[in-house]
């Protein structure tokens, strides 16, 4: 892992000729996203530190030929007392920020206390280091009320994933009924959760009509709609508040990066003026599609534009869906997650009881059609 983040920090911050005579440095931080249910353990940076008078979620610097889940162990333990070797730490993903005195790269876990370790630490209103501490609820955590270092600004976009993601059949599943449309309205209406997070694809020439309609009538679900996706005025009020990210397929991921390296105009590629205001979620396949999110979040990031806050990575398994294409299976796709810098959402052959199993192999949510439709 250590050798990625260095690449990484290397490539991003590589020193320019004017700059050469003035090395660069860059600080590789383990932080840990402690968690008990919806309560969050935070602690406060004083006046005279960096980023000072802020809260900060536990962490610290990585030690030379320490890992990042090292460094997570050792320094929640130096902190804050509890013991975190035996807890299970799911990566969210990495970030390369600027501060402009100090640039650092934060490798970011998750990390779920047990309810003896909760019990045993909630009371604590100081750390072994003299800091405060102090747990938060997480919708207090999300609306802004606790200030954080600008750097942990993604993180909060990242913690807002659910742990599973609900996809629509495409409306050709649904050819056989008298009015496929129709049909394909009533059932995504009866059949998703309340307040479900949805992919929301009809794969159809209308799409953006039956997408606004789904929105409309379901006004409790949160959705991803496809890049492309614009609604019209009739429904723009009603139902732009539920989109909570616009969706960027393999393709247009890449086509978007060569794009905009090869100086197209904005407008003409898939990384358009529409895209700009809303998080992105990636669909990526393979070494050179997580490389290329990885970019584009990295880029997002530094024009201060909305994050990309997942990758849709498959197929774990096989699927009905796609039957000729052969699954990653859970080591390949493994490997894949841990190259990325941002959470990673395992989809093809899923249900919703495998997200332990996601989370065992490097991810932080599950995502599916049949199995995650009430």
């Amino acid at each position: 892992m250590r050798s990625h983040v260095e690449d990484s920090s290397k490539n991003l911050f590589a020193k320019n000729e004017a700059s050469a005579h003035k090395p660069l440095k860059i600080v590789n931080v383990a932080v840990a996203v402690i968690y008990y249910q919806h309560q969050y353990l935070l602690g406060f940076r004083n006046a005279s530190q960096h980023q000072g008078n802020r809260y900060e979620f536990v962490g610290g610097k990585i030690d030379a030929n320490e890992t990042a889940q090292q460094a997570l162990i050792r320094e929640v333990a130096e902190e804050t007392g509890i013991d975190v070797a035996n807890n299970t730490a799911v990566k969210l993903g990495r970030l390369h920020h600027d501060y402009g005195d100090k640039q650092v790269c934060l490798q970011v876990y998750k990390v779920a206390l047990s309810a003896q370790q909760y019990e045993q630490h909630r009371h604590c209103q100081q750390g072994l280091e003299g800091q405060a501490l102090t747990w938060v609820d997480k919708s207090k955590l999300l609306a802004g009320d606790y200030q954080l270092p600008a750097a942990n600004k993604t993180i909060l976009a990242w913690l807002r994933l659910p742990q599973q993601i609900a996809i629509t059949y495409p409306l050709a599943h649904f050819n056989d009924a008298a009015d496929p449309a129709a049909t394909w309205l009533q059932f995504h209406a009866a059949h998703l959760a309340h307040d479900a997070w949805v992919y929301v694809r009809p794969k159809a020439m209308d799409a953006d009509n039956n997408i606004a309609q789904l929105l409309r009538l379901r006004a409790d679900i949160q959705a991803i709609v496809p890049a492309e996706f614009e609604s019209d005025q009739a429904h723009k009020q009603a139902i732009n508040h539920q989109i909570v990210a616009k969706q960027l397929t393999q393709t247009q991921l890449i086509r978007g990066l060569s794009d905009i390296n090869n100086d197209v105009h904005q407008s003409k590629n898939a990384i358009h003026d529409g895209l700009l205001n809303y998080p992105l979620i990636v669909s990526c396949h393979d070494v050179e599609s997580v490389a290329a999110a990885n970019k584009l979040a990295h880029r997002r990031l530094e024009q201060q534009l909305s994050p990309v806050i997942g990758i849709f990575l498959s197929p774990v398994l096989a699927t009905q869906t796609h039957p000729d294409v052969e699954p990653l299976g859970w080591q390949a796709w493994s490997i894949l997650a841990e190259l990325a810098d941002i959470p990673v959402i395992g989809l093809g052959g899923l249900s919703p009881a495998m997200r332990a199993q996601a989370e065992q192999y490097g991810g932080i949510a599950v995502a599916g059609i049949s199995q995650f439709l009430r």
